[in-house]
């Protein structure tokens, strides 16, 4: 397993560089050797890029972790469910990947790298299938929003009713599909633990080339009819146990944790749990208010805000969240879950583990795939 990994990581490195000459191999051979998978995609082949390749690479990478990898192939797997993907798709595009990258490797394409590259997709290709052929729930839902509201000029909630209760844990994520972007699959975290009449709240801001977010902020309305992916991630407080709880959050990233929140205020105890919310500034906290009051009804529940600039204000930590968390040290004895941008989570994961904290303490989601 080692030498496997250690050629699969060494070669990647070597590919890396040519990802854009790469996707767009990998994608003409397996429209070639399965058009039907054209239909998986969006009709402008440009947004996609090498989202896909960088996919299949994270995950044959993590073949080395397999307390890891295991649990996430499975959500996977029933995730892939929504393209109505089929076993011979999934041999199509390993073998789509693995000719890909021996046309720009050249002679460090050796057989023993081709080895260990099949050997691992087939790992992961097998964990997914058969998490797929085991799961008894839709491959999808379909839900209605019935409100769409401008918070800020970049940001807005949407509440939706699916058509039957999508079975999400508080703290998971899901994938949506808007009738603004067909075919244009992104991540989104529920903002409320799940409901009797199965409503869900999505906070949504329009990043920069952001093609869905940008249109869900600016062009949703009652009404529309969204699509929904099966359940993902594995971020979760054990109301059983006795450690303390650390939440870190920044921007939107704070709403799987709200979600939890939501969960955890349906009993009068529950772990201490002290959430650091950040942002750049002050009008970037835009939940603050909300979670200041499920704060002064819950006696568990500390907030702690944190903005970047706009100097002192009272109440507020100073600079990043990950300078704001680590003036308090390595924080032993805490379950810690880290939420927001891919960045923000590299940053604080990192400046947590020099200053002390223990990797087996800490939860966060790969949205990096997205």
């Amino acid at each position: 397993m080692t030498a496997m990994v250690r050629l699969i990581r060494d070669s990647w490195a070597r590919s890396e560089p040519y990802i854009a000459d790469i996707s767009q191999f990998f994608y003409g051979m397996l429209f070639t050797l399965a058009p039907t998978t054209r239909d998986f995609f969006p009709i402008n082949m440009e947004i996609q890029r090498g989202r896909l390749v960088r996919a299949l690479v994270h995950i044959v990478q993590m073949v080395d972790r397999p307390d890891d990898l295991a649990p996430f192939l499975r959500q996977l797997g029933r995730d892939h469910r929504k393209f109505g993907v089929v076993p011979r798709h999934y041999e199509a595009v390993g073998t789509a990947l693995l000719a890909s990258l021996k046309n720009h490797l050249g002679p460090a394409w050796t057989p023993e790298v081709e080895r260990a590259w099949a050997e691992a997709f087939t790992i992961a290709a097998r964990a997914m299938q058969d998490a797929a052929a085991s799961d008894t729930n839709p491959p999808s839902w379909s839900a209605t929003v019935v409100e769409h509201r401008r918070l800020t000029w970049d940001l807005a909630l949407v509440r939706l009713v699916p058509d039957q209760p999508v079975p999400y844990h508080p703290g998971q994520y899901v994938s949506v599909e808007v009738p603004q972007r067909p075919r244009l699959w992104r991540y989104l975290s529920p903002a409320n633990a799940p409901r009797e009449d199965g409503g869900i709240e999505f906070h949504v801001r329009a990043i920069d080339g952001g093609w869905v977010s940008r249109a869900i902020v600016s062009h949703t309305q009652p009404g529309d009819v969204w699509r929904l992916g099966p359940p993902l991630g594995r971020m979760t407080v054990d109301r059983e146990s006795s450690r303390a709880v650390l939440m870190i959050a920044g921007g939107t990233g704070v709403a799987p944790l709200r979600s939890i929140l939501d969960h955890l205020a349906l009993w009068g105890e529950n772990p201490k749990t002290q959430l650091f919310y950040g942002g750049p500034a002050r009008e970037d906290l835009y939940d603050l208010e909300e979670l200041r009051a499920l704060a002064a009804t819950n006696p568990w529940l500390t907030i702690t805000p944190v903005v970047e600039r706009g100097g002192d204000v009272p109440g507020f930590e100073q600079g990043t969240l990950a300078e704001a968390v680590t003036r308090y040290g390595s924080w032993p004895g805490h379950d810690i879950l880290v939420s927001g941008s891919p960045a923000m989570i590299r940053a604080t994961v990192s400046r947590m583990l020099v200053a002390g904290s223990a990797l087996d303490q800490i939860q966060y989601d790969p949205f990096t795939i997205d």
